[in-house]
């Protein structure tokens, strides 16, 4: 009993592990203009980190500073939309691979995953995945997309890997 017990668990290991290897990396879009993506992103929706849980009115800025790096700065109101204004200001990197692949660094020297997996003609909607699908980011110039267009990007998300029902919208009211 004992040994058909490990060769069960050793059997849904593997299976399990190799599910997870099996996964392909999220594909980039094919080109971004830096300078055209740079400035204000209203975060529609996401899978929250930990510290964007209950955020409010969510912009994330970019900026392009002299050394090739990303300035960036991320607020939101936690909570509520009354609630304490939160300021992060993260640092990105854009790969040489591709400049749609970024390094996004919070804490000195990791490096988190940031691609530009969808970036529609005229700049004007994003998003932003990671390989391992734990987070992604929907976001627009303007603080609401039609419900379309959002239909569409959650069927893009599925359709690449993503867990639908993690995905949560992101209060914006200006």
């Amino acid at each position: 009993m004992r040994t058909m017990l490990r060769a069960i668990s050793s059997a849904a290991l593997i299976f399990t592990l190799s599910a997870c290897s099996s996964m392909e990396p999220l594909q980039p879009v094919d080109q971004v203009n830096i300078d055209q993506f740079m400035g204000d992103w209203y975060v529609i929706a996401n899978i929250p980190t930990y510290i964007e849980k209950g955020a409010h009115n969510a912009i994330e800025n970019y900026r392009l500073d002299d050394d090739g790096s990303i300035a960036t700065t991320f607020t939101f109101h936690d909570g509520s939309f009354g609630g304490e204004l939160k300021t992060y200001k993260p640092r990105g990197f854009v790969s040489k691979e591709s400049n749609a692949i970024w390094g996004m660094q919070f804490i000195w020297p990791i490096k988190a995953d940031y691609r530009i997996i969808y970036l529609d003609e005229d700049y004007s909607v994003t998003v932003i995945g990671r390989n391992k699908r734990d987070y992604v980011w929907i976001m627009a110039r303007e603080p609401a997309i039609s419900t379309s267009e959002y239909e569409e990007i959650l069927g893009m998300l599925e359709s690449v890997g993503y867990d639908l029902s993690e995905i949560q919208l992101v209060p914006q009211k200006w």
